[in-house]
């Protein structure tokens, strides 16, 4: 079995970390002794560890003594007061009510392994950092090689150290796009995994857009049968005009789903559904043509971009997406639900006299107020179930309820004007952590659209640039709260997992390191991007390898991952920043012609 390496290179960086001399020997029969409240952690990392080296830990679920009373912890002597029967040579999960929320402490000795969780979320990041330390192999299914029989090969070697660690943000999230390119069951519970081998903590499933719609809703079956199928696809950009010519489509089933989120859950990571509403919603008008503007039959959309066919926004439409919204909330166990409000073109809406004279009978300004106004109301409805709305940055305004997280996505300056209004925040700028954008600059980077974002560029990305700070100086009192920050994984040009693998990673793992790690100094070039890529290199990229993903390589492409002959279309940071500043220039704007990709 391999050896970690002398320095662990642990991914995200840890608060702190002190090596000791020595390791500790994981062996077979080592016990695993874990406080009910921590048991899904336990579980998990034993049977993962199992069949990763073909041991047998026998485990054992025990109340601890009390909780330690909150405040700081001794990380000489340790905190937690461990169960009665805890033995040496064991490995031993204990609640620790000093850590702070999310954390943990990790004390390995050649005797023990204690990690002392402040809850189960801390515990579930610590027995990620357990997972690291024992190498590459702890990424794999099986054993490569049989074990020998009281040959010290068989031996896991844990390094002795002490770690004392916890997440920048609680909101530590990544977005999956499965609408535009459909993901079989088994690719969404693959990239749950992915996530909580990196502690992000939330993935955002985007089920619905124009190109398909993938829930399962019992009220409303055309929505699956008709919306969850297109007749062919786009290739590249949209605006070559090239198309496939193969039907594509799919759908969960509600049991699919709540497979998922269970999955989710034992791993330590939230499931937020996505509806999006009342824009993106040309494949349910298509299986139910009285929601659109047209009233018009039509197929499912096949083209990437920004769709004119948006929600007529009538009681009518409202009463079926809030029926839809509550077998979501049956579905899914989340705190949060998403349910769009990006990107809502009012060109159909203009252009109906009955839609213009809703508007005025509800009270509204202008017709584009009609978006906001029924945003609100499903926001409401979510609400009286106990649950949040998120809605995308368009979303936010007047109407909007102050209860409602907004996910700040064309630019920074809109997180920041949400949070002085008293809307909790997540930030996702597309101008850095929209991982669809190339990676690369070179002729051989397949389908390149968007940004040009590296690796070093995702490392530094910080949710309030000091440009933006500057102009919001009293933002940390801002009655909002910045919840954290997301990466989006779009996928109009990712239409396989081993795609969805190389525009992801290893972008992912830089994005995880800032929203897990403490604040620091990382523009590119600098020591400690350098550092980065280097424990990325030689530490990480080998889980990566172990683990089957099949990431982008540090210089390009490989022959195999590369598209010639299929078409992006390139943006570029700096003139785009120039005309739109901090505050972003993406999504639809009136008047303006079309020009994003992989947008929400």
């Amino acid at each position: 079995m391999s050896a970690p390496t002398p320095t662990p290179g642990l991914l995200p960086a840890p608060v702190s970390l002190h090596p000791a001399a020595g390791s500790f020997p994981l062996a077979d029969g080592t016990p695993v002794r874990t406080d009910p409240a921590l048991s899904a952690a336990a579980r998990w990392w034993r049977r993962v560890t199992e069949d990763a080296f073909g041991l047998d830990l026998p485990f054992t679920v025990s109340p601890g003594s009390p909780a330690c009373p909150a405040g700081p912890a001794d990380p000489a002597a340790g905190s937690t007061d461990l169960p009665d029967d805890a033995a040496p040579a064991s490995v031993t999960l204990a609640l620790d009510g000093a850590r702070p929320a999310g954390g943990y402490r990790l004390e390995i000795t050649p005797a023990s392994v204690l990690l002392s969780a402040a809850d189960a979320a801390g515990a579930h990041a610590g027995v990620q950092t357990l997972r690291q330390l024992a190498g590459p192999q702890a990424y794999r299914t099986a054993p490569v090689a049989a074990p020998v029989a009281g040959d010290p090969a068989d031996t896991v070697r844990l390094p002795a150290l002490t770690i004392e660690d916890h997440p920048r943000f609680g909101w530590r999230g990544v977005l999956l796009d499965v609408a535009r390119h459909f993901l079989p069951k088994r690719e969404v519970l693959r990239f749950v995994d992915l996530a909580a081998a990196h502690k992000l903590n939330v993935v955002q499933l985007h089920l619905t857009d124009d190109q398909g719609w993938r829930m399962q809703v019992h009220r409303y079956p055309l929505l699956t049968e008709v919306g969850g199928w297109r007749t062919e696809s786009n290739v590249g950009t949209w605006r070559t005009g090239v198309f496939d010519g193969r039907p594509h489509g799919g759908f969960y089933s509600q049991d699919d789903l709540r497979e998922i989120v269970a999955y989710a859950r034992e791993r330590g990571v939230v499931v937020v559904p996505e509806i999006d509403a009342p824009g993106h919603v040309e494949a349910a008008v298509a299986a139910y043509p009285f929601l659109g503007t047209r009233k018009a039959p039509h197929a499912v959309r096949t083209t990437w971009g920004v769709s004119t066919e948006v929600l007529d926004p009538s009681d009518e439409a409202l009463e079926f997406f809030t029926n839809v919204l509550d077998e979501v909330l049956d579905v899914f166990d989340s705190p949060w639900v998403a349910i769009g409000g990006d990107e809502v073109p009012t060109t159909l809406w203009r252009e109906n006299p009955a839609i213009v004279a809703l508007a005025e009978e509800r009270g509204l300004a202008d017709v584009a107020d009609l978006a906001g106004w029924f945003l609100a109301r499903l926001s409401e409805h979510v609400t009286a179930r106990g649950r949040r709305a998120v809605v995308w940055d368009e979303g936010f305004g007047e109407q909007l309820p102050r209860d409602v997280v907004v996910t700040a996505w064309r630019g920074f300056t809109v997180g920041a004007d949400a949070l002085e209004a008293g809307n909790d925040v997540v930030m996702a700028p597309e101008q850095v952590v929209y991982l669809d954008h190339r990676a690369g600059d070179g002729e051989d980077e397949p389908v390149p659209v968007g940004f040009l974002r590296t690796v070093e560029d995702v490392y530094a990305f910080d949710p309030f640039p000091p440009e933006v700070l500057a102009q919001y100086p009293g933002l940390d009192a801002a009655p909002g709260r910045l919840l954290g920050a997301q990466a989006e994984v779009w996928s109009e040009h990712l239409d396989s997992p081993r795609r969805v693998d190389y525009a992801a990673f290893p972008r992912l793992a830089a994005f995880a390191e800032v929203v897990w790690s403490p604040t620091a100094e990382r523009a590119p070039g600098g020591s400690a991007s350098a550092e980065f890529l280097a424990r990325l290199e030689h530490d990480h990229l080998p889980r990566l390898d172990a683990a089957g993903v099949e990431y982008r390589p540090l210089d390009g492409p490989k022959p195999w991952q590369q598209r010639p002959g299929v078409h992006g279309f390139l943006r570029h940071l700096d003139q785009e920043m120039a005309a739109g500043g901090w505050a972003g220039v993406g999504g639809w704007v009136e008047g303006r012609d079309e020009h994003s990709e992989g947008q929400a």
